[in-house]
This record gives C-alpha cells, sequence and structure tokens, in this order.
C-alpha cells in the first residue's frame, strides 16, 4: 500500500494574484503561503478484481477509466497511465470547501500516490505543475495556482506566478525567533460556512469589471509584497495589520450578506485585541485567520460568537510519501 500525506495551506499575503487571468495580462502574481499540519491521506494500493474502486465522500468501482464520475480523479488516473487493478482512498483532517485548498492538496496527493504504485519519481515541481495543468487546463476550473504548489512545496513560501506560466519558488528566510511567534500568535477559527472556491471565483469575476477586478489585486499583490518584507524583517505587528488590510481588499470586490457577517465577526476579533485578521480562502465562509498576542481575549470573544478554533502548525515536507 502507498500512502500520501498532503497538507493544506492558509494564504499570509496576495492571495489571488495566482489567478491565470491575472497574472498573464499583469506581468506577475504574487503571494505568500505557508502549509499548514492538516492533511489530506491517499491510499492506493492492489485491487485483485482487476477493476477500479475508488472511495472518496462517495464510492465508485469501474471497468474503464472513463466512467469514473470525479473529474479530478479521472485526470489523475489518465496523466499517470494506469488502466485498472488498484483501489484508491481519501481522507482529510478538514472537510473541504473551508478555504484550506483542499482541491490542490487532492490532486497533489493523488497523483503522488498514483506515481508510487507506478513506481514513478515525483519531484514537487511535478506535482505542483502537473496538479495545476489537471484543475486549470483540463478541468477548466476557475481557480488559481498557489494551492497546488504548496501542497507539492510545502513550508513558508512565496510564490512568483509569472505570464509564460513558470513559477519562482522561494522559501522564506526568517528568524527562528519570527518563525516562533508567528506559529504562537497565529489563531484560526472555523465559521460553520463551506463553499467551493470555485463558484466564489466565478461569481467574483461576474459581479467585477475586469478594470476593477484586476485594480484591486494589484493592490493586493502590493500588500503581498509587503507582507513578505514585514516578515523578513520580523516586524509582526505591521504583519498584523496587513491581514486586514487584505481582507478590506477582499471585501470590496465580494459585497454579500454573508461576507458582512465575516466583516462584523473580523472586527470583534480586533475590539477583542488581535492586531489583525482576515478570511481564508476565496471568500465567504470556511476559516477566519487572526494574529493576535492575547489569546485568551480572542477565544473567549470568537467562543460567544459560536466560532471554535482549529490549533495548527507548520509543515515544512510538503506532499509527502509516509507508507510503502
Amino acid at each position: 500500500m502507498y500512502v500520501t500525506r498532503t497538507p493544506l495551506r492558509i494564504t499570509l499575503g496576495g492571495g489571488g494574484t495566482d489567478l491565470p487571468d491575472f497574472y498573464r495580462n499583469s506581468d506577475y502574481g504574487f503571494l505568500i503561503a505557508a502549509s499548514i499540519t492538516k492533511y489530506v491521506y491517499i491510499a492506493v494500493h492492489e485491487n485483485f478484481d482487476k477493476d477500479i474502486l475508488l472511495k472518496y465522500s462517495e464510492v465508485e468501482r469501474v471497468s474503464d477509466l472513463e466512467q469514473i464520475q470525479h473529474p479530478i480523479l479521472r485526470e489523475c488516473i489518465r496523466t499517470t497511465g494506469i488502466k485498472n487493478g488498484f483501489a484508491l482512498s481519501s481522507m482529510a483532517d478538514i472537510p473541504t470547501g473551508t478555504g484550506l485548498g483542499s482541491s490542490g492538496s487532492f490532486t497533489v496527493g493523488v497523483l503522488r500516490a498514483l506515481r508510487a504504485f507506478m513506481h514513478l519519481p515525483s519531484t514537487p515541481e511535478y506535482l505542483a505543475k502537473a496538479a495545476s495543468e489537471i484543475e486549470i487546463e483540463k478541468l477548466k476550473q476557475p481557480v488559481g495556482k498557489q494551492d497546488q504548489y504548496i501542497a507539492a512545496f510545502g513550508g513558508l513560501t512565496s510564490f512568483t506566478f509569472r505570464h509564460d506560466e513558470s513559477v519562482k519558488v522561494e522559501h522564506l528566510e526568517i528568524s527562528d525567533s519570527t518563525r516562533f511567534d508567528l506559529g504562537s500568535n497565529l489563531m484560526m477559527f472555523y465559521t460553520g460556512i463551506r463553499r467551493g472556491a470555485s463558484d466564489v471565483i466565478s461569481n467574483e469575476i461576474q459581479n467585477n469589471s475586469k478594470t476593477s477586478l484586476r485594480d484591486n489585486l494589484l493592490s493586493v499583490r502590493d500588500l503581498g509584497l509587503l507582507t513578505r518584507d514585514t516578515l523578513v524583517n520580523g516586524d509582526l505587528s505591521r504583519f498584523g495589520e496587513l491581514l486586514t488590510e487584505q481582507w478590506n481588499l477582499k471585501h470590496s470586490r465580494q459585497p454579500s450578506s454573508i461576507n458582512e457577517t465575516v466583516n462584523d465577526w473580523i472586527k470583534a476579533g480586533i475590539d477583542a485585541g488581535a492586531i489583525g485578521g482576515k478570511l481564508i480562502g476565496a471568500g465567504e465562509g470556511g476559516f477566519l485567520l487572526f494574529y493576535s498576542t492575547k489569546h485568551t481575549e480572542l477565544r473567549k470573544a470568537m467562543n460567544i460568537i459560536g466560532l471554535s478554533e482549529i490549533p495548527f502548525g507548520f509543515d515544512y515536507e510538503g506532499s509527502l510519501l509516509i507508507t510503502v
């Protein structure tokens, strides 16, 4: 049996500039993401019935690739070249539709597990690129590249997405004390609202003119670059403030009743002593991320609202083959 463990992620700055419509028409996109200790697990083993058995939120048993209903699984299997004679199962620490990049982590993890089953090598570069091509080019999903790249590479990492489709990957060089304080004071709370990123992004594109959306994302990119500088310089108070500035830009391009409620929750967190906060992911649900040194006060404020904390740490390994 071959088992892969692939991390989910949080975006620290520049989220949205990894969308092809942006970086192909704006020289480049730039963002910072961190893989976290919440994972998607994929197991692949031989199936002696010689058909294809897939177990996720549904169960599929088929004799031919084209019969597979799950689009990502179908295209991953097609890309790897497996015909039949295997079973694949998946599970995850966090449900889908919560803004932590589960689709990209799933795709990367499936590719790595299938390639291990076929005794094929996998590099982070290959996994990230192949997973991006499956979701964006083959399945035409309106998503970006950050989820696939941070899932494959792991760590606290910046990505520059160039218009020629190349991606520059740089692990952030920050001090141990900054890394410790960052990990200690980032706090994440589940809103209880789930929604697929592709739906949110599609609505965002429909509800904004190309010019206004591009201008907004140019400002987001600037904040991403500034976030990198604050982390490298160890200015975590300013980093916390930038979380709120990023949320304000997202909120301005995604007006909705849900995001108005989210905005109230973020204000409540700041009133409770958080330096800053934002919503993780495409928007309209998922997780709130705060930077706060006043942990007790923030937990109390979120508990009053009814939001539960999800503890996490940073993952520095990326997608990993853990069992053979």
